[in-house]
Formats: C-alpha cells, structure tokens, sequence
C-alpha cells in the first residue's frame, strides 16, 4: 500500500490533493510514468481518505505519520479544500498575471473567482478581529477568519489580491500598469484598449472625473504609479438643468418626427441621439415623455406648446 503512494508523489510531487476517486493507472497509460502492472486500479484515493480518518481518531502510528508526512500529506479535509483552492489561485494568476479575478473566473473547472471572493472575505473577518484586540474588546471566536499563514500564502501570489476597495476597481489599476510597463501609452478614451475583459481607457475616464471620491491612497497609486492626473474644472461634464433635459428631449422628438413623419411612438421606442459639443451618444424612450408633456400641458410655456405642435403633437 506505501509503493502506490511514492510513486503517485514521484509523479504529483506530493500528496497534498488526491481525488478520492483517484485509482492507479493501468495499461500503457501506466507504464509511461512506471506504474508496476501489479498495482493496477489500487484505489489510491481511497486509501489516503482512510488514513486521514485514522489520523483524525488518533489510531495511527507515529511512525505512519511522520513517512506520510514526509511525502506531503495533509490531514484535515478543510485543509485539502484549501490547497485545491490555492493551487487553482496559482495557475489563474500565471496565466493572467494577477491574482483579482471576476467572481466567474474558473481555472481548469475549479470556480477560482468564488474561492477567492470567500477568502477575502474570511481575510476581512481576520482583520475585524484583530481591530477588536486591539482595542481590548473581547474576541469569542475566530471562526470564518483567515489565519496569516494563509494570507500570506495569496500575498506571495500577489500583494494585491485583497483590496480595501473594490477588486474591480483594483484589476483595472494592474492592467493598465501592465499596458504602461509593456511600453504603450495611457489609454485616456473609452474603447481604447481593453484587456481581460476591461475597458481601460474608460477606467481611466472614471478615476480621472471620479477624482475626489477616491482614497488617499487610491490617488496615491494613480498619480504616482500610473502618471493620471485629475481632470480639469473645463473637463468634467456640466450639470444638466431641467431646461437642458427638456430641450435635449424635444430634439429627439423632432428628430423622430423628421424621419417619420409623425409622433406616433412606439410604447419601448428608444431615439438616439448625439449631444451638444460633440458629447456622446444619448438613448432616450421618447414615448414616456411625449405622454408627459400632453399629460401636464398646463404649465409649459406657450413657446413650448407652440414649438410641440409643430412637430405633430397632439394635445387631445
């Protein structure tokens, strides 16, 4: 029963994650990484779940313990999870380059974005906990909370794969670190450049507009690291007031109107449209505010009700 485990590490490298279901091979696939032919179908898997129960009930040599060990066994199913998790964590990361993946990031099958949802929030958990030593209130349990080895296990993958803020917000910063460190430019307009999934150059856009709702340190790692710079006062789209959305409105209407001949809308009809001073394109269901406009005509303006009219509306 050891021979099939030593030879499993041999070509495995430990002991660490067996399938229970895991059975030796046999024919040719077993004698290309040297598989005796009497060992065949010997049901490896099973055989370490045994000996992981007779470790647990405390029914195992030491001497038992101290060979498995040695060839990289370990004993607590909750500790198999998580090396199934982190083994996962690894190759997601080698192959995208960091360690923030989307919630549906899988890798080889293994649901690697909800593995790691959960660790950060077992890693929160660990923190809350210690804040409240710190202060000198009591602690009743650890449970849920990531232990530092663990933690530092991720932060040996990357430094980064805990944020305090959003992980989104966080993967676009690397990406677009990477784009800088690959030698192009800062993408600065939306569609630019999308990695991953992400569009960069609209990342870009939000941090930049969004200046003054980041952290301290968020502002940090942009203008230090990145080279953004908030945008300018001139920059930052204007507030609309309600004659601008009204006017804004009644171009859609009239544009409508001149290519159809008419203000009949249909219910779910959405007219696009382009604003002033070249600023992007607009969906606007038209339908609900031309009802809103026949609805409430007492106060609009005669110069409103003239300029409706005009453009086929109908006010009975």
């Amino acid at each position: 029963m050891w021979r099939p485990a030593v030879i499993y590490v041999r070509e495995h490298g430990d002991l660490k994650v067996v399938p229970f279901t895991y059975r030796v091979p046999e024919g040719e696939e077993a004698e290309g990484v040297g598989w005796p032919a009497s060992l065949a179908n010997f049901p490896l898997g099973q055989w370490i779940a045994d000996n992981r129960r007779l470790y647990a009930r405390g029914n195992m040599d030491q001497d038992r313990i101290t060979q498995l060990e040695k060839l990289g066994m370990i004993w607590s199913h909750y500790d198999v999870a998580w090396e199934e998790g982190l083994s996962a964590a690894r190759g997601w990361a080698e192959t995208n380059g960091h360690l923030l993946a989307p919630l549906n990031a899988t890798h080889q099958g293994y649901k690697v974005g909800t593995w790691l949802k959960n660790a950060r929030a077992a890693a929160r958990r660990a923190l809350e906990l210690e804040q409240r030593q710190a202060e000198g209130l009591p602690v009743e349990s650890t449970a849920g909370a990531l232990s530092p080895e663990r933690r530092e296990q991720l932060e040996d993958i990357d430094p980064s794969w805990c944020p305090t803020w959003p992980v989104t917000w966080q993967r676009c910063f690397h990406l677009v670190r990477m784009h800088l460190d690959a030698g192009e430019a800062l993408p600065t307009e939306a569609g630019d450049v999308v990695r991953q999934g992400e569009d960069l150059g609209r990342w870009v856009q939000s941090v930049r507009l969004g200046w003054d709702q980041l952290t301290t340190v968020q502002q940090w790692m942009c203008e230090q690291v990145l080279g953004i710079e908030p945008a300018a006062e001139d920059e930052k789209p204007k507030r609309r007031t309600q004659a601008d959305k009204w006017a804004m409105n009644y171009e859609a209407a009239r544009q409508f109107y001149e290519r159809e001949g008419h203000l009949q809308v249909p219910r779910k009809w959405v007219e696009r449209i382009v604003g002033s001073e070249g600023q992007q394109e607009r969906e606007l269901h038209l339908k609900a505010w031309i009802a809103n406009q026949r609805s409430r005509a007492a106060p609009l303006s005669p110069e409103r009700i003239e300029r409706l009219s005009k453009i086929g509306t109908r006010w009975t």
